[in-house]
This record gives structure tokens, C-alpha cells and sequence, in this order.
């Protein structure tokens, strides 16, 4: 949303910090573009407002399909600063203690002489952005609306003109007469609303005159509206500024994401008779809008016109049309009732369970492990503190729920529907969880349902409906209800027998994709690009299920998917997006996946996470799932491959990576608890129902073990295969990436391009190791152009693999005692770890350390706190990085360090989480506070309550001792 947000006249006179350290990823479109309003398509206004942007990394390719200009060239074509390499979360939390005056001045200190700062604030802002001249916009528009231009951005009118309001758009002082117009638009704009005198007695004068007309007023123009009507205003010590900022409304409660710029507030305590609060923020519960009583005139304090933000309430424009409508034609009518109108939803009745039963996913299988022990134990946790009787079934005796002190009942059991009948007969469970044990426990489920067995004795399915659940799982309903709701699967069949797999892709066009409904891990699934191929994949995938999906091919599109959360009071939220490095025609589990999406722009990105709200909604998921998509990496056009109405791997991945816990809260919502009423644990103060902030990146990587096993084939696609994954942690794509690598494999010392040789065929059909043959290409001077034709991986990201590679030459032509600082920071802020730089310089991994110690260049700790450090937050998830000024925390150094196992491997699984899991336990039960290293997302261990400070990082030599320095622990437990 950098675009749209540069162009903000809210922005005015304002150095704008960016707290997501990597911008510019898809340049800037056409400024020149216009829709079919005669607007500028992808801006805000005519040229950008900020003084000046601070970015942790810009990117210098624009690789997006619709880029015309870098960002750094189009800062340059309007004389606008900017500045990267800065520690943008330090500087966050030096400005959430109050905003401050700066400049940016070029050059090296020290500095001469410079003139005194002066407060913007002091200047009438409004004055310098509005319109000179009134403009007048779609003129044969059914009604009139005047709107004065206080810094306005240009989707407020088209979400005007789109609705077919004729709009007037006005300088800031203009006189108003309510015969004019309709109705009244009040815009946001810049600076102190005491400045703003004029505009208010304007509008003062129209509030008090017997013409009634409905007002309208956003951001700047709820601050007018509250101080024209007798309101008091404040300077707040940070404001509210993003995309993501919670907002209740006051008669239905249902929170909702907004899209805010503010530093100034209204004091909702002297609001006058007949007036009301209409939404406060969930974060600080200051006023985000106000509205009377019985005339048409209300303001929120957010952007419902959003451009760059979620649409959530977008629907305020209709209200406020059909307000003026009424009116227009001699009626009136309640605005404040409409609203409600708009916003209220029925829940279900939901009783309590004085009893829960809970489904484990059994024995480990490929598609199916330890995240799902996370995910049950969290399930568990979630009961024991609503003072809820937990019952769980799962025979695999290696997981943590399964350990005393979790569970009041546990059954070693098979998660089958006859034992799970016996023991609902025995046990006598008022409630159920489904969700929690993966496709295991969802198949069960299913089986218990269709039997009837749940009517029998009485048993009620919590959270998402059973029906919800098969609507997803059976594909052939899945599509029609997809294509219910405007939306498109990709064009599909599902069979029951080879002979109509056959014809239905005959129907579809070769090439296509078959699948099993109902199966794990795309178990069964496969490309085929004849008749021949679907004939041996379809027998194959008949043999799993009795329902066999062929899909039309869409091999080459990147895939994207959302973790969404959705209460029964229909509050829905999308808690984290990912995006695959590899393109379509890989699975998931087998993909390199990093979060948040990288290569989307703004438009994308809400268009794909409006559809998901969509679909979950419809489908009427309570808790947690997730969406995938499948989208054009030439256009906007996409469909939607599935919908996961359950816990899943990604689902786990996605709690550690955004620090929020996707399954305790998805067991609360099961109870019907409403999700605002949930508190955010990383903070202890905000609301659970809110979408984290990422200022870091995450990349997660699958480890394979095919070389324990003979003849079996290296090449990876859709179905999985993979028996683990890492998650790591970085200020940079580059950091990020390097560090997962070693995670994977100790062996290997990061994107090293002596791995693999080049083979072409190894980029086109990928292999477990194909990212090695990725680095030996680079090194072998193949280009972006030629290796995007060979792997369909954006071009964003191969940029990025080129750097590395590129670096790593770099280095190759320098000796151990030629290395200077500079090299050897930038090195280690791409990356590189000490045993890598060593290799490349001919040196040894103690000689790089010592040096790298003479030097000071050691890593920062910093905090995964889901609100990119604007809010104080007491989290205990940390990662390491040298893309940073300063620590987040202080060190005591009265802990104990705990090694956790890494990344799951065939003979390496869950029960060394376990071992962990009891160790943690027992040393805080010993009064001690503890250290956890770990970086496999899957596991309890990693959870946020289990230790009290957790590294997301690298179990090596360098990375230990790092951690051992930093944090001077009491002692090292290794076993």
C-alpha cells in the first residue's frame, strides 16, 4: 500500500516510516492509468504528500506485472527523500513513545549549523492540500453530494460516484448552503483540527439550520464534525496509523479491520445530548466515530474508503447514499438504525459443554505430525481454562497431550468411529472437537455424523458445523458453492471411476490434475498430460477414496493462501498470508513458503483476502481455517484450489510466525466465546481480534529424507513427501532464507552453489535439492529472464537468489586478511554465517568469528510481538539478526538454556518434542526461568507459554554461542 499511502494528503509535511522492513516490492504502477470514473487507478491524489520515507530495505527491481517505475525512481521524478537501512523497529518504538519533529539531512556527520525544526502542526495544513477550485465529478449522478476537500483521497469519491452521486467537490473554506446539495462529505486531511476554524463554523452553521441534510464526515472530517457540534479534540502521544486497526461498533459489538491515519482524537466524554459514540478502537478505546441520535449525521475516525486497507465497512458509503436518498424524497429516517441494520448477525444459540471430547490425529504420517500435537495440546489448554471436563483420544504415545497434567481422560485408542462410539457411550461428552487432529479426526468425524452416532447420545459438534465441514471436503459441493457466491474453482469434475476421469478431461483439455477428495497431504494426486498418465493416477488415487477431482492444470501460477478466523458472531479476521516460492504444481507441505507475501501488490492482496472473508462466511466456518489460491502471475485473474475447514500444518506455521495462537483461540471461539472478548496473549492488553503485524520475514523450508530410501524418485509435486519443515526468522529475504537452509541440513552452510551442478531439467521438474541447482545455475551466469522461463518462480525472488550468489563471488575474491568491516557486515546482514564466509574466503569458521568479534558485529535480539513494536508487548518469541541498532530487551542473565531437536526427520520426530516439552517444565517447576532454541514450528516446545524466552534460530555452533553471549545463562541443558 505504499503507493496509495504516498499519496495520502494526510501525509503532508510528514517523514512517513514504513514498519514492514522490506518495500517496494512491486514498484509503482501507471500513475498515468485511469479507471472508468476518469480517476487515477492506483494513487491517491496528484503527486506524493510525505515529506520523506524510512524504509529498512527498498527494493531496486520492480518485477510486478503492472510496475512502470521503481519506488526509489519515482521519490526521485517528485524530489522526495528516502532513506533504507534503517533499524525501522527501533525507530517504531522510539516514536510510539511520542511522535517527534525530524529531518533528514544528507551527508555525514558531524553537521554544520542547522535551522530550528518547526511544527508543521502550527500551519494550517488543510489549507496547503485542498482544492483551489471546486471540481465537479460524474454530472449526471442521480443526487448531489458536496464534499470539502480537507486533503481528501480519491477512492472517497469513487466510492461516491460508483454509487452514482453526482459530487461536488469544494475548497476547504468554502460557504455552505444546504441548498446545494443533498448531502455533505466532510474528507480527512492534515494537521490539528484547531486549525481548522472556518471549516468548523461552516459546518456548525449547517448543523443548526432547519434544513436538514445527512453528513458525512472521515478522519480529519470526524474531528471537524465532533468539534463543530461542542467536542473536545486531543493530540495523541503516537495516533493510529495502518491498515489493521480494530474497531467495535457500539450496538452490534461486531469488531471490524480499518484502515486509519490520525495523530489528534475526540474526546468521546463531551460528546453533547443526543449524540453517541458509534465505534471505539479495540486497542486503545479511544472514539473512532460518533453519531446522532435522530438526524442523518454521523463521522468515523477510520477510512471505510480504505486504498490501502480492508473494505470491511465500506458499506457506511451505501448507508449514507440511501440516508440522502430518503431525504432527497421528503422522508427521514435513523442512521444510526440503519447502520445496525447493515452490521448485526444472529449467532446460533450455543450451550456449554460441562464436557469435551477431543480427536487426536494417532500415528505420525507423512502430511500429518507434531502439528497437529500442538494444535490438540493447545485445544486442551484452551478447555482447562474455561474449567471445561477434557477427554482425549489418541493412541500415539510420543505427544505432549497425551502427557499427565494435560488431559483429565486420555484413551491410547485408534481414532476410529467404532472405539470413538465406545468411548462417547462410556464418557458421556457433551461436546466435540473435530478439528484439532487433522484429516484423521475430520474423516472420523464425518463417519460419527453420517451414522448418526453424535444424535444418539446427544453429543454437539463445537465450532465449524459438520456440514460445513463436508460442504468443504466433498469437492463436487465445494465448487457449487463456491460458484454460489460469484466465485470460480478452477474448471473441474469429480468422478468416481477411471473410465469418467478420462472423459472429463477430455472435456477439460490435457494437461490436468487429479486428486482424491477427503485425502492428506494430496495424497493420490498428480499432473497428467494424456490419457495414459490419468489412467495409472487415477486407479492410484481411486484406491484412497471413492471420489476422484480432475482439475484443469494450473502448473505455473504462484499460490498464495490465508489462515482466517471467524467467531460465531460472525467477527472475521485473516490472521496470516503466505506465499510459495515455487509455483503451482507443488504442494504446500513441499514448498518453500514465505510469510507475509512478498510479490503482491495492494490490490491483490485485498482482493484475495476479501474473497476469503467471502467463502468462510459462507460456508459458516467457527474457528479456524485456511484458503489457497491459485493466481495469475500475469493479471488479477485466480481461483480458488481449496479450503482447509480444519487446524493444518499451515495453521501452525502461521501461529509461530505471527505470534498469534491460532488453535487456543479457535477452541474458544468453539465455545461461542465472541472473539473481541479474547485478549491478544502476546500483549496482554489488545484484543485477539486483530491482524498481525509483521515486521520481519519468515520463510519456511521442508526437509526431505528420500535418501534413506532406494529407487524412490527425488522429484517433488502434489503430493507431499516431505516429513518436516523449519521456520526462520529475518529482517531480509536473504537473511531469512540462508538461515532455513542450514536449519534443514547442519550439512549444508547456506544457498551454497557447490552443492548441485547445473541441470535444466532439475529447474523444470523439481527435485529435493533443486534450490542447490537454482545457486549453481546463478553462478553460472544464467539470468533472472532465463531461470524464471525454466522454474516460473517470480522474478522477484530469483533477484533475490542472485544477490546471495553474486555476494558469495564477491567474497570468493577476497583474502581473511583483506576483509573489511563493511564486507563482512554486509555479508552477515545477507545471511552468511561465519562458517560459510569462511569457505568462501578461505579461512576457518573460529578465524571469521574472532574477526567478526574485533569488528562488533554481532546480532540484535528482537521480538515477534504481532504489532511491529507500536504497541508494548511482554512476548517471549525472539529471533537474531544484524539488520538491527539495538536489542529489544534487557539480558539478567538468571535462565537456563534448553536445546530443542530441530526440524523433524525420520528417526528424529515428536517424542523429542516431548523430552523438551518435560524438561521445560520441570525446570520452571525448580523456580528457574527458561531458554528455549528451536525453530520447527510444529512443535510445543516453540509454543508461547512454554518458555520464557524462545529463540526462533539456527541449533549451531555460532548461533548458540551467540545466544550463550547475549544472554549469559545460568546454564546449558543439552539433552
Amino acid at each position: 500500500g505504499y503507493p496509495e499511502s504516498l499519496t495520502d494528503p494526510s501525509y503532508h509535511a510528514q517523514l512517513l516510516v514504513l514498519t514492514y522492513p522490506l518495500v517496494g516490492n512491486y514498484g509503482v504502477p501507471d500513475e498515468e492509468d485511469r479507471d472508468e470514473y476518469g480517476l487515477p487507478r492506483w494513487i491517491e491524489s496528484s503527486r506524493i504528500w510525505a515529506s520523506g520515507l524510512v524504509v529498512g530495505e527498498v527494493s531496486t527491481h520492480a518485477c510486478h506485472w503492472r510496475a512502470r517505475l521503481s519506488l526509489g525512481s519515482w521519490l526521485e521524478k517528485y524530489g522526495v527523500p528516502g532513506l533504507c537501512g534503517v533499524d525501522t523497529r527501533a525507530l517504531t518504538c522510539r516514536l510510539r513513545a511520542g511522535v517527534t519533529l525530524g529531518r533528514i539531512v544528507r551527508g555525514l556527520p558531524p553537521f554544520g549549523p542547522l535551522p530550528s525544526l518547526s511544527d508543521p502542526n502550527a500551519r494550517n495544513l488543510v489549507a496547503e492540500v485542498s482544492t483551489k477550485e471546486t471540481k465537479i465529478y460524474n454530472p449526471t449522478g442521480e443526487i448531489t453530494i458536496l464534499v470539502i476537500d480537507c486533503g481528501l483521497k480519491l477512492n472517497q469519491i469513487r466510492c461516491l460516484v460508483k454509487r452514482n452521486m453526482k459530487v461536488v467537490l469544494v475548497p476547504w473554506n468554502h460557504k455552505l448552503d444546504p441548498k446545494d446539495y443533498d448531502g455533505l462529505f466532510i474528507s480527512n486531511g492534515p494537521g490539528d483540527p484547531e486549525m481548522c476554524r472556518t471549516v468548523v463554523e461552516n459546518i456548525r452553521n449547517v448543523i443548526n439550520s432547519n434544513i436538514i441534510k445527512p453528513i458525512f464526515g472521515i478522519c480529519l472530517g470526524h474531528q471537524l464534525l465532533s468539534t463543530a457540534i461542542g467536542c473536545k479534540t486531543y493530540k495523541m502521544s503516537y495516533g493510529n496509523r495502518g491498515h489493521n486497526l480494530p474497531c467495535t461498533h457500539s450496538s452490534t459489538k461486531r469488531c471490524f479491520m480499518t484502515s486509519q491515519n490520525h495523530g489528534f482524537a475526540v474526546d468521546a466524554n463531551s460528546l453533547p445530548k443526543n449524540w453517541e459514540v458509534l465505534f471505539t478502537n479495540e486497542n486503545d478505546m479511544t472514539n473512532e466515530g460518533i453519531i446522532h441520535k435522530t438526524l442523518p449525521f454521523f463521522s468515523v475516525q477510520f477510512h471505510p474508503e480504505h486504498t490501502a486497507g480492508p473494505t470491511d465497512l465500506e458499506c457506511l458509503f451505501d448507508i449514507f447514499v440511501n440516508a440522502v436518498k430518503c431525504y432527497k424524497n421528503g422522508k427521514t429516517c435513523v442512521v444510526n438504525d440503519m447502520i445496525t441494520e447493515e452490521l448485526k448477525y444472529a449467532p446460533c444459540a450455543y450451550e456449554r459443554p460441562k464436557k469435551v471430547l477431543i480427536l487426536g490425529s494417532g500415528g505420525l504420517s507423512i502430511g500429518q505430525a507434531g502439528e497437529f500435537d500442538y494444535s490438540g495440546s493447545q485445544g486442551v489448554k484452551a478447555m482447562k481454562e474455561e474449567k471445561i471436563q477434557t477427554v482425549l483420544i489418541n493412541p500415539n504415545i510420543a505427544t505432549v497431550q497425551t502427557s499427565k497434567g494435560l488431559a483429565d481422560k486420555v484413551y491410547f485408542l485408534p481414532i476410529t468411529p467404532e472405539y470413538v462410539e465406545q468411548v462417547i457411550k462410556a464418557e458421556r461428552p457433551t461436546g466435540i472437537l473435530l478439528t484439532f487432529g487433522g484429516q484423521t479426526a475430520l474423516n472420523c468425524g464425518v463417519e460419527l455424523q453420517k451414522s448418526k452416532i453424535f444424535e444418539k447420545y446427544n453429543v454437539s459438534v463445537l465450532g465449524t458445523p459438520i456440514q460445513s465441514i463436508i460442504d468443504t471436503e466433498d469437492r463436487k459441493i465445494f465448487a457449487e458453492k463456491i460458484n454460489a457466491i460469484g466465485e470460480k474453482v478452477a474448471p473441474s469434475a469429480a468422478v468416481q471411476t477411471v473410465e469418467e476421469a478420462l472423459a472429463a478431461a477430455n472435456q477439460i483439455g490435457y494437461p490436468v490434475m487429479a486428486r482424491a477428495a477427503f485425502s492428506l497431504g494430496g495424497l493420490g494426486s498428480g499432473f497428467a498430460n494424456n490419457e495414459d498418465e490419468l489412467k495409472t493416477l487415477a486407479h492410484q488415487a481411486l484406491s484412497h477414496s471413492d471420489q476422484l477431482i480432475i482439475d484443469k492444470s494450473l502448473k505455473g501460477w504462484k499460490e498464495v493462501e490465508y489462515e482466517v478466523v471467524r467467531d460465531a458472531y460472525d467477527n472475521c479476521i485473516t490472521v496470516c498470508n503466505m506465499e510459495n516460492v515455487d509455483p503451482l504444481g507443488i504442494h504446500t507441505g513441499e514448498s518453500i513458503v514465505v510469510a507475509p507475501s512478498q510479490t503482491l501488490s495492494n490490490r491483490e492482496y485485498y482482493m484475495l483476502r476479501n474473497t476469503a472473508i467471502k467463502v468462510i462466511r459462507h460456508f459458516g466456518i467457527v474457528g479456524e481455517c485456511n484458503i489457497q489460491y491459485a493466481l495469475n502471475p500475469n493479471s488479477e485473474e485466480f481461483y480458488i484450489i481449496e479450503v482447509n475447514a480444519r487446524l493444518s500444518r499451515s495453521s501452525a506455521l502461521a501461529s509461530k510466525a505471527t505470534g498469534y495462537p491460532l488453535a487456543y483461540v479457535a477452541a474458544k471461539l468453539a465455545l461461542g466465546i465472541p472473539l473481541p472478548d479474547i485478549k491478544n496473549s502476546v500483549t496482554g492488553v489488545t484484543t485477539a481480534c486483530f491482524e498481525p503485524s509483521l515486521d520481519y520475514c519468515v520463510v519456511k523450508i521442508p526437509r526431505w529424507d528420500l535418501a534413506k530410501f532406494n529407487r524412490v524418485s527425488t522429484k517433488i509435486g502434489s503430493s507431499m513427501k516431505s516429513v518436516g519443515e523449519v521456520m526462520s526468522i529475518g529482517r531480509n529475504f536473504e537473511e531469512a532464507f540462508q538461515k532455513a537452509l542450514r536449519m534443514v541440513d547442519e550439512n549444508v552452510n547456506g544457498f551454497d552453489p557447490y552443492v548441485k551442478k547445473v541441470n535444466e531439467n532439475e529447474l523444470q521438474e523439481p527435485t529435493d535439492k533443486r534450490m542447490f541447482v537454482l545457486a549453481a545455475a546463478l553462478r553460472e551466469g544464467y539470468s533472472v529472464e532465463k531461470l524464471y522461463d525454466l522454474t516460473k518462480i517470480d522474478c522477484w525472488f530469483l533477484e533475490k537468489f542472485k544477490n546471495i550468489i553474486y555476494y558469495y563471488k564477491d567474497l570468493e575474491s577476497v583474502s581473511h586478511g583483506s576483509i573489511t568491516y563493511e564486507i563482512l557486515k554486509k555479508a552477515k546482514q545477507i545471511g552468511f554465517s561465519d562458517k560459510q564466509i569462511a569457505v568462501a574466503i578461505k579461512s576457518t569458521e573460529l578465524a571469521v568469528r574472532k574477526l567478526r568479534e574485533e569488528y562488533h558485529i554481532t546480532p540484535f535480539v528482537k521480538q515477534i510481538d504481532t504489532v511491529a513494536a507500536e504497541w508494548p508487548a511482554s512476548t517471549n518469541y525472539l529471533y537474531l539478526t544484524y539488520n538491527g541498532s539495538n536489542h529489544d530487551l534487557d539480558f539478567p542473565g538468571d535462565y537456563i538454556m534448553v536445546l530443542g531437536s530441530g526440524v523433524y526427520r525420520i528417526g528424529s520426530s515428536v517424542e523429542f518434542d516431548w523430552c523438551a516439552v518435560g524438561c521445560l517444565r520441570e525446570v520452571r517447576q525448580q523456580g528457574k526461568k527458561t531458554i528455549m532454541i528451536n525453530y520447527n514450528p510444529e512443535t510445543v516446545s516453540t509454543d508461547y507459554d512454554m518458555s520464557d524466552r524462545l529463540y526462533f534460530e539456527e541449533i549451531s555452533f555460532e548461533v548458540v554461542m551467540d545466544i550463550y553471549n547475549i544472554e549469559n545463562p545460568e546454564g546449558v541443558i543439552l539433552s
